[in-house]
């Protein structure tokens, strides 16, 4: 499909990965484990794979805790000799991950621009506060929209449904900005318009459809967006 711009009223995004870098968790991990970069990969992807399942069997918890049984998974999976304690401090990252240069700028563009600005993550609430405050971004945003509110992960199309109605935008006038692939489906699905963010030139998945979008940078959906 073809983005367009001319239907768009509200901006959604994504949080990890997309207004923030996970990629520090692999720095926290570094201080306690050799061979870091697996043990980093296995539970990133863990994570996302226990939300996946955890939508289909009912098996819902807060994403801090799916992620932390994901990081304890790869610990296991590769002998780790790490302590609950410091699996917990290495956990405490994601309270404290890096704003991308392009974030801040891009969204106060699109705020100036008239366009309504929104966290949709499957972050629990705690998550998102802390995240948000070290990024110092809450005074361009007007909410966050956590997974936790309907118990409920990405890409099922209820959370972006619930995403629109909590914005009180027709699903139709929204843009979901996400770094996430599964995440720019559902949002498609669900009716919203998927913009990809492709922060590192990775190929998109040959599957399901392609982004309506792809950008590099926040600056360049600006663009998009004549503002």
């Amino acid at each position: 499909m073809t983005f367009d711009a001319s239907t768009v009223t509200t901006v959604t995004f994504d949080s990890y990965s997309t207004l923030v870098d996970v990629d520090a968790a692999e720095t926290a991990l570094a201080e306690r484990v050799a061979d870091p970069e697996p043990v980093s990969k296995l539970w990133r992807a863990r994570s996302l794979e226990y939300t996946f399942v955890a939508n289909q069997i009912d098996a819902y918890q807060p994403f801090y805790e799916m992620n932390r049984d994901a990081l304890q998974y790869a610990l296991d999976v590769h002998d780790a000799d790490v302590s609950e304690s410091e699996r917990d401090e290495i956990l405490a990252v994601y309270h404290e991950l890096d704003v991308f240069d392009d974030v801040r700028d891009g969204i106060e563009r699109l705020r100036e621009g008239g366009y309504h600005c929104y966290v949709v993550s499957n972050g629990d609430p705690e998550m998102l506060e802390s995240m948000v405050e070290h990024a110092d971004i809450g005074d361009i945003l007007e909410d966050t929209i956590s997974a936790d509110e309907i118990r409920t992960f990405k890409p099922a199309a209820d959370l972006y449904r619930h995403a629109a109605a909590r914005t009180g935008t027709p699903i139709d006038e929204i843009a979901h900005v996400t770094a996430g692939w599964f995440d720019v489906l559902g949002a498609r699905h669900a009716g919203m318009q998927g913009v990809w963010v492709d922060r590192k030139g990775t190929p998109w998945e040959p599957f399901g459809g392609e982004p309506d979008l792809t950008i590099g940078t926040f600056y360049e959906l600006a663009d998009e967006l004549g503002v």
